[in-house]
């Protein structure tokens, strides 16, 4: 496949073609093999995948849908019968009052078997009509609920990660393949009747029928093929050019479209990929134009040859005029249903690529997958230990944590702090219990990480991030998804909201806990980084709240777009959800707001520094020491600041 041409605009903007690494590069080439021959091997494991997938979801649509094209295919061929029995009938000897007479139970069957056929082919819709959603939504939850239930170390790893991009086409796919399943099963059926009739006629008239379909199958394959390549040739092209598009229309780069005069710089190359592209769309068109001729004129060649094999039978005495009249419409009839059935299996191949994806994936994230049942975790939990843990991400090379151990007790107050990447966010993901380590072990209680209950770990764990999702839904859905089963009205909520200071948040609501925070929607509302920051500890309380059992909170990074002042007080309102019952893990770049904890963990490049309380570790004038008061020069009086250096003098 030929590199696509580059425009100057895009090499400009994007320094050549862009790969987008979605499910149609998957298959690269793969319809390219599609030839005749492999289209017809292919064709009963396709219809037996789909008929399979149908099955489970719905047996009496399928099996009318089945009933009904074997009934249409009857129906074909009752009708050529008739057909010829009427070319007798009229070709006879005879009164022409006569022969209409003899005609008529032939046209009157013709007529009813029409009626019947015209029944059968709006049964057959109905019931795929029914199949396709169904099926459409079964691959669907079958995608998500396997994506939901893998470990966070998979959805982490770029090569899963690609599978699951790759694999929710999937669903869609299954859905085209019903349609194009039983477009390829009545096609089928109607060839085998129109082969069984002109056999029945005259047995040299299949290879005839074979001869004028071969050529149109050809040019259908061919066509298929050449824009199979193009799409793979350009898709990143024209890809390019809609990404261009989207800019120039997205809120968050109006602005700068406007201020810096990007839009008019940016519709000019998008104008100049655009062209790129039609380009190749008229060469696409003129090949397909060719194809198309040379296709029908191998197909007409055949077809004279054909008409030219039934003269030679008519004069010989070797076939009769009535039945050369039927076998004319025999041949036409099967020749439109064999071109017909090539483009259906054409179309079962392509969308067949993106199933296997779908089903592929599920096998993958079923390996994947977060063991079921386990040891149920103690009912008190004194703490949890952290011994000598290491872990490696899948794609680096270096350790993300190396021989780290900690322990939070019940009851305490534990940060963690470090510069970006030294292995915070892994360390809070083992302690939670979405990744288990390569090496050293996690205790709940003294009881051993691995072998508990996931589920069970899960329910003790309150988590709060930086980045903590912004679910596009009401102001009290957000704070009740922090327990989504636990039913509560907004009067439940209020404790939960007025703990995080984000009750004048609410006020200024139009609907209050209502308001729906999503823009994307007519009536909804939008809120700063800081006011989601106080709905995601309102969250929190109520998800802390409402577990009865020893537990522990993870807060990271939790008021980085608060002001100063709410800033001070959400820290103190962190501290405070700390109990006999439950420990409170603070990780945050914000040095002011660990001292008071009761022990804090210092990270770097994986490994654990240092660790006590606020004063020992100033007293160690370490790295904690440098870090502390490096941010507290920060609000120094001008000329004053210093840099401090980790083991330089205290009072430097």
């Amino acid at each position: 496949m030929a590199e696509p041409k580059v425009s100057a605009a895009e090499e400009e903007l994007f320094g050549g073609p862009l790969r987008y690494d979605m499910g149609w590069s998957e298959h690269e080439r793969a319809a390219l093999d599609l030839t005749m021959v492999t289209a017809i091997r292919a064709m009963p494991r396709l219809v037996f995948g789909t008929l399979r997938r149908a099955w489970r979801a719905d047996r009496p649509s399928l099996l009318g849908v089945g009933i009904s094209e074997v009934g249409q295919g009857v129906a074909a061929a009752v009708t050529l019968l008739a057909v010829n029995a009427v070319m007798h009938a009229l070709l006879g000897s005879g009164d022409p009052v006569d022969r209409l007479r003899a005609a008529l139970p032939a046209l009157i069957t013709a007529a009813a078997v029409a009626v019947v056929n015209a029944g059968l082919a709006g049964w057959s819709t109905s019931r795929a009509g029914r199949l396709e959603p169904l099926v459409e939504r079964m691959a669907t939850t079958e995608y998500l609920a396997a994506a939901t239930a893998v470990e966070l170390e998979a959805i982490e790893d770029p090569a899963f990660r690609r599978l699951i991009d790759v694999a929710q086409y999937g669903a869609a796919s299954a859905r085209r393949m019903i349609g194009a399943c039983v477009a390829a099963l009545n096609g089928t059926i109607a060839l085998i009747a129109t082969a069984g009739v002109l056999t029945v006629l005259h047995p040299a008239l299949l290879p005839m029928l074979l001869l004028i379909a071969a050529p149109r199958g050809w040019g259908a394959m061919r066509v298929a093929q050449e824009r199979y390549v193009s799409v793979m040739t350009w898709v990143e092209h024209v890809r390019a050019g809609r990404l261009i598009g989207s800019l120039l229309t997205e809120r968050t780069a109006a602005q700068e479209v406007r201020i810096h005069a990007v839009g008019a710089f940016l519709l000019d190359r998008y104008r100049d990929m655009a062209e790129s592209a039609e380009a190749e769309q008229r060469r696409l068109a003129d090949d397909k134009a060719v194809t198309e001729l040379v296709a029908a004129a191998l197909s007409g060649v055949a077809m004279a040859g054909t008409y030219a094999v039934m003269g030679w039978l008519i004069v010989t005495g070797h076939m009769e005029l009535a039945v050369a009249g039927t076998a004319v419409i025999a041949v036409r009839s099967g020749s439109a249903s064999l071109g017909a059935l090539v483009m259906n299996v054409n179309q079962l191949h392509e969308e067949s690529l993106y199933v296997q994806d779908h089903d592929r994936f599920l096998v993958e994230a079923a390996r994947h997958a977060i063991p079921r049942g386990g040891a149920c975790v103690p009912a008190r939990v004194d703490g949890i230990v952290l011994h000598k843990v290491c872990y490696r991400y899948p794609d680096r090379d270096e350790p993300a944590l190396e021989d780290v151990s900690l322990s939070v007790p019940m009851g305490s107050v534990i940060a963690v702090v470090g510069e970006n990447g030294s292995g915070k966010s892994t360390l809070m993901k083992i302690l939670a219990g979405l990744l288990l380590p390569h090496s050293g072990s996690v205790r709940w209680g003294g009881a051993e990480l691995a072998g508990l209950d996931r589920a069970q770990v899960f329910e003790r764990v309150c988590l709060l991030t930086q980045d903590f999702q912004r679910w596009p839904v009401t102001a009290a859905m957000n704070i009740r998804i922090g327990r989504p089963q636990h039913d509560a009205t907004d009067e439940e909520l209020e404790p939960s909201v007025g703990y995080a200071g984000a009750s004048p948040v609410v006020a200024r609501l139009p609907h209050g806990l209502r308001t729906l925070l999503a823009r994307v929607f007519r009536g909804a509302s939008e809120i700063s980084g800081g006011e989601w920051q106080k709905i995601g500890l309102a969250r929190t309380h109520w998800r802390a709240g409402t577990s009865g059992a020893d537990s522990v909170l993870i807060v990271d990074e939790p008021t980085s777009a608060l002001d100063p002042e709410a800033e001070i007080e959400a820290f103190e309102r962190i501290r405070r959800l700390a109990g006999p019952r439950r420990a409170v893990v603070l990780v945050t770049h914000r040095m002011s707001g660990v001292r008071h904890a009761d022990t804090i963990y210092v990270l770097g490049q994986g490994r654990m520094i240092e660790h006590g309380s606020h004063d020992e570790l100033m007293a160690a004038n370490g790295r904690y020491a440098a870090m502390f008061r490096t941010q507290a020069a920060q609000y120094a009086p001008t000329g004053s600041r210093t840099v401090p250096r980790p083991g330089a003098p205290a009072d430097a």
